[in-house]
């Protein structure tokens, strides 16, 4: 195993959990868990702690606002309240307001349900990530932290490592480049490997770790 092996299997052996882990989500290819990692990818979008994020979106779900009509149908102090137990306040009012023109968006256009967004990109990754910018609330930031993460269960997306994913990488010291990641990740599923770079590039305690144990 040389170096780069070595950092990869590091990295991923200790922070190789995606967020929608954190989050509760079980993902799979179905409505529900779909739309829980929209709504994680927007919280998490926003210039705020993860962990902060990742609370706020179990605290949606505890209130049983995980569906988009539900989230429509809620009343938006109820999305702002739910927010504020997750600890989600600075950006709560705003974000409550976003929630429920997303969720009227997604029920109106897609029914619903994001296979059938997916099914409108027809492959074209740079299509999914435009649709998925339609969302109020989800920019560029979002439709990425989205794609690195519904790669798990949408794999011709596959292997889909943005810019924050890569710059974990060139602090690591490792190529950044996604095939080559890839590869020297053999065996690991890149939505579990793109999460793990990313808490490299988010937090340099997490990139000189895995440096030390690499050594």
């Amino acid at each position: 195993m040389d170096r780069d092996e070595r950092v990869v299997h590091e990295l991923v052996s200790e922070y190789g959990r995606t967020y929608a882990e954190d989050a509760g989500i079980r993902l799979r290819d179905t409505p529900q868990p779909l739309y829980r990692l929209l709504v994680l990818s927007l919280l998490l979008s926003a210039r705020i702690r993860a962990s902060v994020a990742v609370a706020a979106a179990r605290a949606l779900h505890e209130d049983r606002l995980d569906s988009p009509r539900r989230m429509a149908g809620a009343p938006w102090q109820r999305r702002v309240d739910a927010l504020g137990r997750g600890g989600y306040r600075r950006y709560d009012e705003r974000t409550a307001t976003q929630l429920g023109d997303g969720a009227e968006l997604l029920d109106e256009r897609w029914g619903g349900d994001l296979r059938r967004l997916h099914r409108e990109a027809a492959g074209d990754t740079g299509e999914l990530r435009r649709l998925l910018q339609e969302e109020p609330g989800i920019g560029p930031a979002g439709a990425d932290i989205f794609l690195r993460e519904a790669q798990r269960v949408w794999p011709d997306v596959a292997p889909y490592l943005d810019g924050k994913a890569l710059a974990g990488a060139g602090r690591l010291g490792l190529p950044e480049d996604p095939e080559r990641l890839a590869r020297l990740a053999s065996g690991t599923e890149p939505a579990v490997l793109a999460a793990a770079l990313v808490r490299a590039a988010l937090d340099k305690q997490v990139a000189e770790d895995c440096l030390r144990r690499a050594a």
